[in-house]
């Protein structure tokens, strides 16, 4: 299996997002979006290292399916209780006798749930999970996310897929989860995201609603920048929210990082040619 390094796997996410968010204009998380580069979301940029394990694997990034399609499973009644029993045995199902579940063992759960590991709705679930570590999910975190989801079992965890998709819909969680995916994409050494993540974690959070993040991702891919700190960040979501197309309505004095003010400069320099 050929080895490639993550950068490569998220500028190519970006790319080719952005082919597909053409004319795409603002709507609502409905259905399945478009279709982006394997291995995003889940696994990660590195994987942690247990005893006698071997050195980890990147799988070479392809064009494949948004969502797998599901297997039938076993009927759940829904008037089951919760066990917390069940949940933990779920577990480790996936973690084995690493007490985590791990880049490999994320794929195969990604597998069993029918979802692709660069869905949207991985990013809803490790945020319902408040999981620190992309690719990872610790047994604390799993046990007390899947426990407020109500979910001991994968046909559970189906069922609530359409349930966290619905999420993205409400602006105060949207925003909620906008800004964890800061914190969960970010190297954990460094304060700021680099330019490639930010990009690509931008085109899947935003690039479906906001009209002008094609342009703004051009603006970034010439602009100096190659980090992007929390407060750009945060802002990102508030200009694309509250600002105008046509920049009509964007307030020079106001309290913007100096990176939207020359997105502003550019773009209107743009415009006038």
């Amino acid at each position: 299996m050929q080895v490639v390094s993550l950068k490569c796997h998220l500028v190519f996410l970006c790319f080719y997002s952005l082919l597909n968010l053409n004319g795409q204009g603002a709507q609502r998380y409905t259905g399945r979006p478009n279709q982006l580069s394997r291995t995003f979301i889940m696994p990660v940029k590195k994987k942690r290292k247990s005893s006698g394990s071997e050195d980890p694997s990147i799988r070479k990034c392809k064009i494949s399916s948004y969502c797998r399609t599901q297997t039938s499973g076993r009927l759940v009644n829904p008037d089951d209780q919760f066990s917390s029993k069940k949940c933990l045995a779920w577990f480790y199902e996936y973690a084995g006798s690493d007490d985590i579940v791990g880049p490999e063992s994320m794929e195969k759960f990604c597998e069993d749930i029918g979802v692709e590991p660069e869905n949207i709705v991985m990013l809803v679930l490790a945020w319902k999970l408040e999981a620190t570590n992309m690719g990872f999910f610790t047994k604390e975190e799993w046990l007390k996310g899947m426990t407020s989801l109500h979910c001991d079992c994968t046909e559970r965890l189906q069922g609530k897929l359409d349930y966290m998709r619905s999420q993205l819909n409400d602006p105060t969680i949207f925003k909620s989860i906008y800004r964890y995916a800061f914190d969960f994409a970010r190297d954990k050494d460094q304060r700021s995201l680099d330019m490639d993540t930010a990009k690509s974690m931008l085109a899947l959070l935003l690039g479906r609603t906001w009209p002008l993040f094609p342009v703004f991702n051009q603006f970034l891919e010439q602009s100096k920048y190659k980090v992007m700190n929390k407060d750009q960040w945060y802002n990102v979501l508030e200009f694309s929210r509250t600002v105008n197309t046509d920049l009509s309505n964007y307030d020079e004095d106001g309290a913007w990082p100096v990176m939207l003010d020359e997105f502003v400069e550019w773009h209107k320099a743009r415009i006038a040619l």
